[in-house]
């Protein structure tokens, strides 16, 4: 879950400023390959039910290559939703950690930033690009905390479709009154978010440490090393 202050979180994410620009154009590449060593560590881990699920979303993949992209959007997100939401204390016995999708999909529950970023990742899978899509940080004014959504930019489009769990319809942000953007990020870029646009770039993604560590395991999941 994540926790607000934002401003004083903010400050301390941007406190690293290096490594990796684009791992996913390196380790993803539009197909979704699971080895026989991650399963078997996955299956040892959470079991044969973990597996399945990472089994189902290597399917919606292959399933989904040719869709459009409003298809591809509501597969995803109708997909990852039907996971059970669990704050990171209780699922991970951190105070905030970034599941990679893989861990995410394992463990079969997450937070709102597993969501987002699974939804993401699974969607630059897709073939969607990543100047479409942001990972936004907003205040749910209905629960008075941060939260985490998927912002996409439709073609020519300043106002973004929101892929959120909280609800199962994809809505545009100008709609969505109960978030008050914050900033958003992706794999190029980092924004201050202060209206329900685009909002004004200030470096890049990398100076967001939590950001750097997810993807980092993630190379380290291609590459086989343990969960």
């Amino acid at each position: 879950m994540v926790t607000i202050g934002i401003t004083a979180r903010f400050k301390r994410q941007l406190g690293t400023f290096l490594l990796i620009t684009s791992l996913l154009s390196i380790t993803w590449a539009n197909e979704l390959s699971l080895s026989q060593e991650l399963l078997q560590q996955v299956k040892s881990g959470y079991g044969q039910s973990a597996v399945n699920r990472l089994k189902q979303w290597q399917q919606l993949v292959t399933k989904s290559q040719n869709l459009s992209e409003s298809e591809k959007l509501a597969a995803v997100n109708r997909f990852f939703n039907q996971l059970r939401f669990v704050n990171d204390i209780d699922h991970w016995k951190k105070e905030d950690y970034w599941a990679t999708p893989v861990e995410f999909m394992a463990s079969g529950a997450g937070d709102c930033e597993d969501f987002s970023i699974a939804k993401y990742f699974t969607l630059r899978l897709l073939g969607v690009p990543d100047k479409k899509m942001r990972i936004t940080y907003v205040k749910a004014l209905s629960l008075n905390q941060a939260h985490m959504v998927l912002s996409y930019f439709p073609e020519g489009q300043r106002i973004p479709l929101i892929l959120d769990n909280l609800i199962s319809e994809i809505k545009p942000a100008s709609t969505r009154k109960d978030l008050l953007p914050v900033y958003n990020f992706n794999g190029d870029g980092l924004w201050l978010a202060k209206q329900r646009g685009e909002g004004k770039r200030v470096g890049k993604s990398t100076r967001i440490s939590l950001w750097v560590e997810l993807r980092e395991r993630m190379l380290k999941q291609q590459q086989g090393e343990k969960l």
